[in-house]
């Protein structure tokens, strides 16, 4: 283990359940991640081994099976996850993010049904926000759900839904009108409804289809696809908590923690970049020795394993201040902004360390370079980050007078 990207004041339990995922991540995912990835083949062994270390039920409380760790023990499990494949610490974020829903906002009867189920892994979340035509902007939203006796009405179509096609239980932004009148602000006339579906592609069940997987430049074996509701009935007693018009602000809590991930999953494939960089620098010879000893070389190590350890340190300090139970929105858009900046850099850093071998798809590298892109814009664009990040800012310096 480098020196680089450590966190001090861990349990022995969180330095335990840590020192076993990078294990399972050098032995179990870097071998075989290049060739997935290449292949677009979803992980299968992978999810399936880290089903059987409890990956999927980690912050999940003991009540209901799962290990009741902290926010911080699964970002720095992320973060090693995400330095072997990125595409993995998406399944397991989206399925965090649903269960982190329920758990936080869910009735009494969604958490015992659904979180036992998401611990072992039998149910696997997906969520969306995201349509077609409105990107960041998630107040216009159209799909919309209409009740109709104890059941309502869904129509509509999503986009981006990372584990689209692999995930059973789908929680879904959609706007509702009932209850509120003529004139009120969009964010609060939003529901979020949990979905369970059959995994696959086509129509999953009747209203809904997921049509397949969207072709993408990197973050492959993941699924990401489209979501189609037309006539969906969902029972009244899955809309999450229980009471219509809540849906934006518990989407907005989920989103908080998923962008701690987001962060994680930066410093995580930031890190895999530097050890490539660091140890090819070794192994090049020019000019009669190692391109490491060239001073110019040597500059650019020296920048990567900054930003590294910076952008670590604002990921871990974003997850703590959530677990003190303080507002971190502050926090984890400059974590989740800085991560992903720094991480495009240092990889690119680590690519032109490799000169022409970097654009060779022998070489990890060249997986990276098309995976960090997708951090730019994941869970919120930078430019969303920076728009958080700035009007958080003015309240906290807003003149007197």
């Amino acid at each position: 283990m480098g020196r680089l990207a450590q966190t001090d004041g861990l349990t022995d339990v969180q330095q335990e359940i840590l020192a076993t995922v990078r294990d399972f991540v050098d032995k179990e995912i870097i071998p075989v991640a290049t060739e997935l990835e290449h292949r677009d083949e979803y992980p299968t062994r992978i999810v399936e081994g880290l089903k059987e270390l409890g990956v999927f039920g980690l912050m999940i409380p003991e009540e209901y099976g799962g290990l009741g760790e902290s926010l911080l023990t699964y970002a720095l499990c992320v973060e090693e996850i995400a330095r072997g494949w990125m595409s993995v610490s998406g399944i397991i974020n989206t399925h965090f993010i649903v269960a982190y829903m329920i758990k936080q906002h869910g009735t009494q009867e969604q958490k015992d049904y659904f979180l036992p189920k998401m611990v072992a892994g039998d149910i696997r979340g997906a969520f969306s926000m995201s349509e077609p035509g409105l990107g960041s902007d998630v107040s216009a939203i159209t799909s919309k759900g209409v009740r109709d006796g104890d059941a309502y009405v869904l129509n509509g179509q999503k986009m981006w839904l990372t584990n689209g096609g692999t995930s059973t239980l789908v929680a879904v932004l959609c706007r509702t009108d009932e209850g509120h009148p003529e004139g009120t602000a969009p964010h609060k006339s939003m529901t979020t409804f949990l979905i369970e579906k059959e995994p696959g592609f086509g129509e999953v069940k009747p209203g809904l289809t997921i049509p397949g997987k969207i072709d993408k430049m990197g973050y492959k074996g993941v699924d990401t696809t489209e979501l189609i509701m037309d006539g969906l009935r969902v029972p009244a007693d899955r809309v999450l908590g229980g009471v219509t018009g809540r849906g934006f602000y518990q989407m907005m809590d989920g989103v908080e923690v998923g962008r701690v991930n987001v962060a994680a999953r930066g410093c995580g494939v930031a890190q895999r970049a530097f050890e490539l960089g660091a140890a090819y620098a070794q192994q090049r010879h020019t000019f009669g020795k190692p391109i490491a000893q060239h001073q110019a070389i040597q500059f650019k190590l020296a920048e990567m394993g900054t930003k590294v350890e910076a952008a670590h340190a604002m990921m871990v300090n974003a997850a703590r201040k959530k677990d003190s139970g303080r507002r971190n929105d502050l926090e984890a858009g400059m974590a989740k902004y800085l991560a992903s900046e720094y991480c495009k850099e240092v990889v690119e850093d680590a690519f032109r360390i490799h000169g022409g071998y970097g654009f060779s798809k022998e070489y990890e590298i060249e997986r990276l370079y098309r995976e960090a892109p997708m951090l730019l814009i994941g869970e919120g664009t930078a430019e969303i980050q920076k728009m958080i990040i700035g009007r958080r800012l003015l309240e906290e310096y807003r003149i007197q007078g």
